[in-house]
């Protein structure tokens, strides 16, 4: 997953945006540098259109303000970057996506597997902060005794 998806990325259950980001592993594709060089050179960043991940600032005039300073979009650094593992964090509800293998599983409640999701935090409950791990929705390892 690329930082880019929290641009458009909306908790499927309560809709609310933007939502947080808990990087675990990430791996880079140098095989794209050059693809990556011809979308910058095509497209002027930022490229994010709405919420600028890398910054924790919404697009506009906070970016405005940044570039009058010298300060460009770290527009490549996300797009070198893929989210290998990871959790997409809902502030307003508490819920907890997890990445895996580069793809984030935002699925409402009904359509998840309890038990996948609750392995997938014992196995990185220490790289969580305890907000996913003891705190998070639909469940979690409070719930389990963990």
């Amino acid at each position: 997953m690329k930082h880019r998806f929290m641009d458009i990325a909306a908790c499927p259950m309560c809709k609310h945006f933007p939502l947080e980001l808990y990087v675990i592993e990430t791996k880079e594709y140098p095989e794209r540098e050059e693809q990556i060089k011809r979308l910058l050179e095509k497209y002027k960043p930022p490229l994010c259109e709405i919420y600028c991940y890398k910054l924790q600032t919404p697009i506009g005039k906070k970016i405005e303000e940044l570039q009058k300073e010298g300060v460009t979009p770290p527009c490549d650094e996300c797009l070198k970057i893929e989210v290998v593992t990871g959790v997409i964090y809902c502030p307003n509800c508490g819920r907890w996506y997890p990445i895996i293998d580069e793809i984030p599983r935002m699925l409402p409640d009904n359509l998840r597997k309890k038990n996948e999701d609750l392995k997938f935090l014992k196995k990185y409950a220490e790289k969580l902060p305890e907000k996913i791990t003891r705190e998070g929705k639909p469940w979690n390892l409070s719930e389990e005794g963990a």
